[in-house]
C-alpha cells in the first residue's frame, strides 16, 4: 500500500493532466471550456482514481459533459499513465461535483434568513418592554420597598 503523501501527488498529478488535455487535446465539443476540474481523488493502492468536475450550464450541458468525459477516458487515462510514470495506471471515475449546488442552497437559505431578520426587525422598531425596561430588581428598589410597609 502506498502512503498518503504519494497518493496525494498522484491525484495532484491527475487533475492537471486531466484539464490540460480537456482544454487542449480533446476535439469533443461536448467539452468545452465550462468544465472545471475540482479534486481529484486516488485510492490507497493508487488503483482507481475518481475526479471531480463541475460544468457550468444547464442540465443538458451536464448530460453532455458526463458523456463526453465518458467517451474521453481512455485517451485521458493513456495521458495520465504517460505524466505518471507509474506501473499501474489508475482507472479513472468521473463525478460531478455537488459543491456549487450546496453552495447555492446555502446562500438561498441565508437570503430567507435574512428576509425573516428584516421582518422581525420591522415589527419590533415600535415595540416597548411589557413590564419596563429593566423587569429585575436591584437593590437600591428593595429598600424603597422595605420601607413602604
Amino acid at each position: 500500500m502506498a502512503d498518503n503523501a504519494r497518493a496525494k501527488r498522484l491525484a495532484d498529478l491527475i487533475r492537471e493532466v486531466v484539464a490540460q488535455k480537456l482544454q487542449r487535446g480533446i476535439k469533443d465539443p461536448r467539452l468545452g471550456t465550462h468544465i472545471t476540474i475540482t479534486d481529484t481523488r486516488v485510492t490507497g493502492d493508487l488503483r482507481e482514481a475518481t475526479v471531480f468536475y463541475t460544468v457550468y450550464g444547464d442540465d443538458e450541458e451536464r448530460k453532455a459533459a458526463a458523456a463526453g468525459l465518458e467517451s474521453a477516458k481512455g485517451i485521458l487515462r493513456s495521458e495520465v499513465g504517460r505524466a505518471a510514470g507509474v506501473k499501474f495506471t489508475p482507472t479513472l471515475a468521473f463525478v460531478m461535483d455537488a459543491l456549487p449546488d450546496t453552495a447555492r442552497n446555502i446562500e438561498d437559505l441565508l437570503d430567507k434568513a435574512r428576509q425573516s431578520d428584516a421582518k422581525v426587525r420591522e415589527a419590533s422598531a415600535g415595540a416597548m418592554y411589557a413590564g419596563g425596561a429593566d423587569p429585575y430588581r436591584k437593590p437600591e428598589d428593595a429598600e424603597t420597598d422595605d420601607t413602604a410597609e
